[in-house]
């Protein structure tokens, strides 16, 4: 009787030392400055050309994280493939021309649309061409079937801000007016969206949007009068513009035709034990806004910090997995492109997702954690990171990350972009925000913008390699406890609206 007792005692004790769960510190101690640093040195280097999606150097990117992928063991995530591949559609023009009363201006660039020709006597001009809470441009108006003439207006409005946001997206407001014809007045009449030709993903369409064209201030003057444009481009800087009618004599012409191209996403796979049916998402952007003429944008920080990160933390989870202490969820690795174009990649992912978005329990993703940002005057800018949407979709989120962070990383949490009037909207700015939609609970990881941010600048020299390894295995500690807890994120807050 006693020796049975005391066997038995043995083997609850046996059992319990089994189900001790792992410690994770090992593994997050293998995501290293120094092996940050040496992937940085490649993925942000000059051999890259800046990463411009659709371009060899985005190629020459996925091809360096894929072969990490399969050297380390993952699965590809797309069948037999580590790529996800989607379109990419590149306007090549041929010629984009405008007379004005028969004067022909030559400062005219047609930014998106198709061929066409027009001969019209009038303009309607529509201020900033924007329609929110505070305004709206075509109040009253009827420009079905019309030209109309934006100037820019608040000169902070971050452009890839307003070609994202559904109520500030100019182009999109004109098309939902019927508008046929979109003049937008630029200081150089050339197209700020890129230095490549017009790039989109979408060609077929229900519907066909308005030809949109780029156009000087001679052109705008030479439709509005000097007088008119003295005043009516004030009157849009200072908020309050009046809508009006131009009456001029415009032949307006646009010639082009379509390059087809692609870009992929990177997949690769971590397979889970007993709950490998669910599934984690680590995620980063790897492209960035490539060249000006022989001038590289590195992108070191943006995201090539991001980019690293996602490579190393998939070491450190392969390791585990390698010593019997491998996640119980399915992890997978994703590194997206298109980002800077307008969160292309991820938002094709959504569409297209290789995995089922209901049994994926969350999103943490990375976009510059490489750097400091000079404006946060708080605290220790050594020590800190921005976590971004821990407080949105799940009330799971947040406890989560401040209990790893206060286990292991006690780095400064700090939740600035979480304010709902964030001007900058940081929220919806990185790939999270397609997950995000498609009710996927998620956590940004960021540390804000320097001087540097989308310039040559951002070079590998001026990270912070110990910073970034740090902030790095916060999300490793993140992931690892998302992935081995007993139950998925709760959904239980509503998405945040766009407002």
């Amino acid at each position: 009787m006693k020796s049975y007792l005391l066997f038995a005692l043995t083997g609850m004790s046996l059992a319990a030392v089994a189900q001790k769960p792992a410690n994770p510190k090992p593994y997050a101690a293998t995501i290293t400055a120094a092996d940050l640093k040496k992937h940085l040195y490649i993925v942000a280097s000059k051999e890259m050309e800046g990463r411009e999606t659709a371009t060899e150097g985005q190629r020459k990117a996925a091809a360096y994280i894929q072969e990490h992928f399969r050297a380390l063991g993952l699965a590809p995530g797309n069948g037999s493939s580590y790529q996800q591949a989607f379109p990419v559609y590149r306007d090549q023009e041929a010629s984009a021309s405008i007379e004005v009363n028969g004067k022909e201006l030559n400062e005219i660039f047609g930014a998106r649309g198709f061929e066409a020709t027009y001969y019209l006597n009038q303009v309607v001009f529509v201020g900033d061409g924007l329609t929110d809470s505070t305004h709206d441009s075509y109040k009253g108006l009827d420009v079905a079937g019309k030209a109309v003439l934006i100037m820019p207006g608040k000169p902070n409005m971050n452009m890839r801000q307003r070609n994202r946001d559904a109520g500030s997206n100019f182009a999109e407001n004109a098309r939902l007016h019927g508008a046929a014809v979109v003049l937008y007045m630029t200081s150089t009449a050339k197209n700020p969206m890129s230095r490549m030709g017009y790039m989109y993903t979408e060609i077929f369409k229900p519907e066909a949007g308005p030809n949109m064209f780029y156009v000087s201030e001679a052109v705008c003057k030479a439709i509005m009068g000097e007088a008119s444009f003295k005043s009516d481009s004030a009157a849009v800087k200072n908020g309050n513009a009046q809508s009006k009618i131009y009456k001029a004599d415009i032949l307006l012409q646009n010639k082009k035709s379509v390059e087809r191209l692609e870009s992929t996403n990177v997949v690769g796979v971590l397979e889970g034990t007993d709950k490998k049916d669910e599934y984690l998402f680590l995620t980063a952007h790897y492209d960035h806004i490539g060249k000006q003429g022989d001038v590289i944008n590195y992108g070191a920080d943006d995201d090539g910090s991001g980019t690293v990160s996602i490579l190393e933390l998939a070491e450190a989870f392969v390791k585990a997995k390698k010593e019997g202490k491998g996640p119980r969820r399915t992890i997978v690795f994703m590194c997206v492109s298109g980002e800077e174009k307008g969160l292309w990649g991820s938002e094709y992912y959504s569409e297209h997702p290789l995995f089922p978005l209901d049994k994926t329990t969350a999103d943490l993703n990375i976009d510059m954690i490489g750097r400091i940002d000079p404006s946060r005057k708080h605290g220790d800018s050594t020590n800190y990171v921005y976590v971004v949407g821990d407080d949105k979709l799940s009330s799971d989120l947040r406890p989560i990350s401040e209990s790893v962070n206060k286990k292991y990383t006690k780095l400064e949490l700090d939740y600035k972009y979480n304010d709902p009037n964030d001007k900058e909207r940081i929220y919806y700015r990185s790939d999270h925000y397609n997950f995000a939609r498609k009710g996927v609970p998620i956590i940004f990881y960021f540390n804000g913008v320097h001087a540097d941010y989308h310039r040559p600048s951002d070079t590998v020299e001026k990270i912070g390699y110990e910073m970034m390894a740090k902030r790095a295995q916060l999300v490793f500690y993140t992931a690892w406890e998302m992935a081995n807890r007993d139950a998925m994120l709760k959904r239980d807050i509503p998405l945040p609206p766009m407002n």
